[in-house]
């Protein structure tokens, strides 16, 4: 349940060093993906805990989509953030039919981490292998 610093900060500063070195124009778009990426959830964060007065995300999944802005840019947050929504309400429909009797989905927290993990690494290998699909992220 807990995505571990030592994980979270090489990636993102891999991420800025890639843009520095391989893609010197998108290193405005990156650095503006990893503090949207974090200030994003950290409004959800504060949003969640001021209506149910408990955590509702942790940290270290503000730090990946932080790391995942520098890679991927300021642009692609959208649907990274649609496609971690989604699998994690998959994961969870399939969680609550295996396992119906003993999950409540009022009370069992659930990990975001993973599903953002997934999320950039499928909107990475789809951005590389249909790069044309770039020009919709107007759409979110």
């Amino acid at each position: 349940m807990q995505l571990p610093d030592n994980l979270n900060y090489p990636l993102l500063w891999s991420g800025l060093l890639y843009q520095i070195c391989l893609s010197p124009p998108q290193l405005a778009d990156a650095v503006l993906g990893a503090m949207a990426g974090y200030l994003c959830l950290w409004a959800l964060y504060w949003i969640y805990y001021f209506w149910r007065k408990n955590e509702g995300i942790g940290y270290g999944d503000m730090k990946l989509l932080a790391a995942l802005g520098a890679w991927h840019g300021w642009q692609s947050l959208g649907w990274i953030m649609l496609a971690a929504a989604t699998a994690g309400l998959l994961s969870v429909l399939f969680a609550k039919l295996l396992l119906s009797k003993r999950i409540s989905l009022t009370t069992t927290p659930l990990p975001f981490g993973p599903n953002l993990a997934i999320a950039g690494g499928s909107i990475g290998w789809i951005y590389s292998s249909f790069p044309q699909l770039r020009e919709l992220n107007f759409l979110l």
